[in-house]
């Protein structure tokens, strides 16, 4: 294995012996791109997003990603939906031109990588100008504040179409008391929502990543449902009642949001 850096540590590339790549930032694995088969999908996070799009009508979509890193859900959109106009908002351009040169993009795609954060790539984005728009973006190991309150939320309404789907890529302690916030915030733009995740998350057993689906038109659910019963890892959707009751008493974020939890030490993922 191998390893490509990037300033103090802050992003670094290792490269496995299947021909995979790692992308770490700040010391914690971030993505995983399989260069030669981008269907790869290794991280559960980007199965659950990935599943998510895959029960969305057949065909091309327009999807606007808010993060990059080594953009693995991207070319997993155009190896599945050739053709997809894709915007991915980064504004991390060392991360982006150290990925491009070491992971290269594949020929004829439709990916368009902007350097701005999210909130103000959103809103310089037209009103319905996408089928999904993707929300994946980590600071320090942690979902920025700015990306979680009602502000945001607005701004991805307006930028789906009305039959669109808004996708957040989330990470909370047991329990999920901010997530439950999250959705109740989202909820506040896009009605209609459900979680999917591990059952191991789902049940609280440790920290990790749930995936919140949100829309301001009525779910496919029983697509959703079939991806869920075949996805690789034992994975739940979390709706109706099961979802109330994670709601119960969660009130919104403001405008400005609240950042997630911190990740755990490494070792300390499960509860106790």
């Amino acid at each position: 294995m191998s390893a490509d850096s990037l300033g103090a540590q802050h992003v670094s590339l290792e490269w496995d012996e299947r021909g995979g790549v790692t992308v770490h930032m700040d010391g914690a694995p971030q993505s995983h791109v399989q260069p030669d088969d981008p269907t790869l999908l290794v991280f559960e996070y980007v199965q659950h997003l990935a599943l998510a799009i895959d029960a969305m009508p057949a065909g091309p979509l327009g999807v606007t990603h808010v993060g990059g890193a080594g953009l693995t859900l991207p070319r997993w959109v155009e190896a599945t939906r050739p053709g997809s106009p894709q915007i991915v908002l980064e504004p991390d351009e060392a991360l982006t031109e150290l990925v491009r040169r070491e992971i290269p993009l594949p020929r004829r795609h439709r990916i368009r990588v902007r350097p701005v954060d999210g909130l103000t790539g959103l809103r310089a984005l037209k009103e319905d100008s996408a089928d999904v728009v993707v929300t994946d973006a980590y600071a320090g190991g942690r979902v920025p504040a700015e990306l979680a309150g009602t502000a945001y939320a607005r701004e991805v309404t307006r930028v789906l179409r009305p039959m669109g789907l808004g996708l957040w890529n989330l990470a909370d302690e047991p329990g999920m008391r901010w997530v439950a916030r999250l959705v109740a915030t989202v909820a506040t733009a896009l009605p209609n929502v459900v979680l999917v995740a591990t059952h191991e998350v789902l049940k609280g057993r440790r920290f990790g990543n749930s995936v919140l689906l949100a829309s301001a038109a009525p779910l496919p659910l029983e697509a959703l449902r079939r991806e869920v019963a075949r996805a690789a890892l034992p994975t739940g959707l979390r709706e109706g009642a099961a979802l109330t009751k994670l709601l119960a008493g969660a009130k919104p974020f403001g405008e400005e949001g609240q950042q997630s939890p911190p990740p755990p030490e490494t070792g300390r993922w499960r509860a106790r």
